[in-house]
Parts: C-alpha cells; sequence; structure tokens
C-alpha cells in the first residue's frame, strides 16, 4: 500500500504518510490516490489545488469555510518545515475546540487530512516552506472565515518564536464572536 493513514487524537483529522522510492537518482511517492483514500474513509472529492509559499515565523490561520462551501484539506508541505495545526470547531462535537497539530517537512512527506468543521492554521519553522492543498469545495469569499491564533479559549500551545501575521489575520475575531459549525 502506498500509504500509511493514521487518525490523531481527534479521529477525523488523519496523518498521511506516503511510501516514498529512494535512490540514487532522487525519490519518487504518490501524494495522492483516490481509491486508497476512499478506503481509508476519506472519500470527499478534491476539486481545488492551492500552493502557498511563506517565510520563517509567518503564520497563516486560523482559517476555514462555512456551508454551503465548507471544506476538508489535504495539506502537504514540499519545501521547509511547518507546524500544522487543526482544532474542531464544531459546537455538537464532544472534541469541540480540542486541536491536535503536526509537524510536515520536504523530509518526513507527511501530510494532514483535516475535514469539514475543522479550522486550520500552520507555522513556518524554516527560512521558507511550500505548502500544496487539496481542498473539497472550491474557494468562495462569503463563506471564508477564521478565528484568532492565539484564542485563549482554545489555547493553542505555538511553538515559541517570532510571529508574522497578515493585516487580515490579526483581524480575525475571538472564538466568542466567531461563526462556527453547529
Amino acid at each position: 500500500m502506498p500509504f500509511k493513514f493514521t487518525p490523531t487524537q481527534l479521529p477525523e483529522v488523519i496523518l498521511i504518510e506516503p511510501r516514498v522510492f529512494d535512490d540514487r537518482r532522487g525519490y519518487f511517492l504518490e501524494s495522492y490516490k483516490q481509491s486508497d483514500f476512499k478506503n481509508n474513509n476519506i472519500s470527499e472529492q478534491f476539486i481545488q489545488d492551492n500552493h502557498s509559499q511563506s517565510t520563517k515565523g509567518v503564520l497563516r490561520g486560523l482559517h476555514y469555510q462555512i456551508n454551503p462551501y465548507a471544506q476538508g484539506k489535504l495539506i502537504r508541505c514540499i519545501k521547509g518545515e511547518i507546524w500544522d495545526v487543526a482544532i474542531d470547531i464544531r459546537r455538537s462535537s464532544p472534541s469541540y475546540l480540542q486541536w491536535v497539530c503536526e509537524t510536515l517537512s520536504e523530509f518526513n512527506k507527511k501530510m494532514f487530512y483535516i475535514p469539514v468543521g475543522f479550522a486550520h492554521g500552520f507555522l513556518t519553522l524554516s527560512n521558507v516552506a511550500e505548502i500544496t492543498y487539496k481542498t473539497t469545495a472550491e474557494y468562495h469569499p462569503d463563506c471564508e472565515k477564521g478565528i484568532r491564533w492565539d484564542d485563549p479559549q482554545i489555547a493553542i500551545d505555538w511553538p515559541e518564536m517570532d510571529i508574522y501575521l497578515s493585516d487580515r489575520d490579526l483581524q480575525l475575531p475571538f472564538l466568542k464572536n466567531a461563526e462556527v459549525f453547529e
């Protein structure tokens, strides 16, 4: 099997490790195979691919889209290293406001599947990082939402470093004022 699927402490969020074929020429891996993902309970169809580049200390998030364009995401770091986090923002969930994190890098080649109902963010640990991610819905600005990265109600234990945010992310609301999933 070309992938190892490991549920995290939040079972819907899944760490995915591709099988890497490595030799003196370089390496090869499959980054996505619909049948394998479906056999491991990830049956959503990915319909948009995105590519992001960030420098050290850049924090992007915490982002999500609400219905009718809510998004699941498959996150992969293809250059550098990031600290990636998913937060359950479904009020009716027993794991509401719990979060899980994973270091993704060009070296470990791990991927993070984050389903609908979770906010997502990441912090760039390396000098430069490039992230590709697939989404289950197209970007729709009217459904785009976010929560402040430093919300005390969520209390994410971010790695210690100088952090840089966009003006937009600095203006995101705290959870108590954010529109989340029921």
